[in-house]
C-alpha cells in the first residue's frame, strides 16, 4: 500500500514575519487515515540573536493484519535571518526506492538548491513549501523542499469554517492550494484543503486525498492552546 508521496515538509516561522511561532515554540499534529492516526508531525522553534531555525520531523507508519506496508521518513532544517529564508537541509525516505538528501542555500543574488533534479538557481524571494506560513498563499512558485524543486502553486480562498480541536471551536479561515506536477513525480500532485486559525494565522489543519487509493488523509494539529 502506497499512500503518502506528499507529506509536509510545513513549519516555517519567524517573529518579524507575519506568521506566529507557537506559545512552546513547538507545533505537533496527528496524521489520520481512515479514523486511525497514521504518524506524527513535530517542529521546533528555536531563536538564536537574529536566526531561526526550525527542525520538522514527519514519521509515518501503516499496518495490516500486523505487517507494516508504508513507511514514510522526513527530516528537515530551516533557517531564516531577519524573516530571509537563507538555507535548507533536508532528507526525505519515501516507501520506494527514492530518497533525496536536500540542501539549498543563499547566495549574493540568488537561492541555489539541490534536489531530485540536480542544482538549480532560483530566485533569492523564493519562499518553501510549507502550509505553516501563510504567505506562501499569496506566491505563484515556491520551493518543495521535499524534493528540491519549484513548483507554481494556484490558491482559492473558500468561505470561513469552525473547525473543533480539544472541545474549541476555532474560526479558520479556508484555503484550496493546487501545485504543478514534476515529470519525475509518480503521480499528480494532490490538492491541498488548510484551515488556518483567523486570530493567530496558525495552521491547525489540512487534508488531501492520495491519488493512488483515493483515500483521505488529514493532520489534526493536537498541541493547540486557545
Amino acid at each position: 500500500m502506497k499512500i503518502l508521496i506528499f507529506i509536509i515538509i510545513f513549519i516555517t516561522s519567524t517573529s518579524l514575519n507575519s506568521f506566529p511561532i507557537p506559545k512552546d515554540k513547538k507545533a505537533t499534529f496527528d496524521l489520520i487515515r481512515k479514523n486511525k492516526i497514521i504518524g506524527t508531525i513535530e517542529t521546533l522553534f528555536e531563536e538564536k540573536d537574529d536566526l531561526l531555525i526550525v527542525s520538522t520531523n514527519v514519521e509515518i507508519e501503516v499496518k495490516a493484519l500486523f505487517l507494516k506496508v508504508y513507511e514514510f521518513n522526513q527530516s528537515s532544517k530551516e533557517i531564516w535571518h531577519n524573516g530571509q529564508f537563507i538555507e535548507f537541509e533536508g532528507h526525505t525516505d519515501f516507501e520506494d526506492e527514492r530518497e533525496y538528501f536536500i540542501k539549498g542555500k543563499d547566495t549574493a543574488d540568488n537561492f541555489t538548491a539541490s534536489g531530485m533534479d540536480g542544482e538549480i538557481t532560483y530566485d533569492k524571494k523564493i519562499l518553501p513549501l510549507n502550509y505553516w506560513n501563510k504567505d506562501i498563499l499569496n506566491e505563484k512558485t515556491v520551493f518543495d523542499t521535499q524534493k528540491g524543486i519549484s513548483r507554481d502553486i494556484k490558491v482559492q480562498k473558500l468561505d470561513d469554517e469552525l473547525v473543533f480541536i480539544n472541545n474549541d471551536e476555532i474560526i479558520s479561515e479556508k484555503f484550496v492550494l493546487d501545485a504543478s506536477t514534476n515529470p519525475k513525480d509518480k503521480g499528480p500532485f494532490p490538492q491541498y484543503t488548510l484551515w488556518y486559525a483567523k486570530k493567530n494565522n496558525e495552521l491547525i489543519k489540512f487534508r488531501f486525498i492520495n491519488w493512488k487509493d483515493k483515500k483521505e488523509v488529514i493532520a489534526q494539529r493536537n498541541n493547540w492552546e486557545n
